[in-house]
């Protein structure tokens, strides 16, 4: 029944729309129309004053007379056209005004029924189910995570804080190591005795074996 109603409706608005810019378009026919008219009288009113200023110079009162009763007459005519035309605009910001106010509120229609038709699809207790599993699943993750990462076999009977005592003891005794260190010199650097020399003076090792051969002689006799 809704969908009947709804085809009904919705060609009814669619004719509305139709309707609507027919008319504004027959305004502008007319309006258009309407304004060459005035432009052709006011070229005929003007050429009547034309007139009227030739009969002037001839000295023909009467005839001048008669030209700018006609002028008068288009000026009325133009008045009058204005004034259609004024209405025929009046009209025209009307047709679009209400146009406008149609497509406007046919579309917040729209759009509140799409909205309806998205609470309907979503149900708050879907939501809710939804937002448990996923703290649920977050939760089993950081568990398995706690779990991967705690020490297993030896490592898990270490006491942290007997570990944490003993590198703040290690790190004290090195402290107290550079504190102790000696100040470093510089190397001094080596004499270089000259080539001739060492080789006239002779050397402590010889003279001892050349004391030690003799005395061997010596006791051998």
């Amino acid at each position: 029944m809704s969908g009947v109603f709804g085809k009904v409706f919705g060609k009814s608005k669619a004719q509305s729309q139709a309707t609507a810019l027919a008319s504004i378009d027959k305004l502008s026919e007319t309006l258009e129309m309407l304004e060459k008219k005035e432009n052709l009288l006011v070229k005929k009113a003007n050429l009547e004053v034309e007139k009227a200023k030739g009969f002037t110079k001839a000295k023909n009162k009467r005839a001048a007379i008669q030209c700018l009763k006609r002028k008068r007459l288009y000026e009325q005519q133009i008045e009058q056209l204005g004034n259609f035309q004024l209405r025929i605009h009046d009209q025209m910001i009307m047709l679009e005004g209400a146009k406008a106010t149609t497509e406007t509120v046919d579309a917040l229609r729209t759009g509140a029924s799409a909205m309806k038709a998205m609470h309907k699809a979503t149900n708050i207790d879907d939501v809710d189910k939804t937002m448990d599993e996923i703290n649920d699943n977050m939760e089993n993750m950081r568990q398995i995570q706690d779990l991967l990462s705690a020490p297993i076999g030896a490592a898990a009977d270490f006491d942290e804080d007997e570990l944490e005592a003993e590198l703040a003891d290690l790190e004290g005794e090195e402290l107290e190591a550079e504190l102790l260190a000696p100040t470093t010199t510089a190397p001094t650097a080596p004499v270089r005795v000259p080539v001739a020399q060492q080789s006239t003076r002779p050397s402590a090792s010889k003279t001892e074996d050349d004391e030690l051969a003799a005395l061997q002689a010596e006791m051998a006799m």
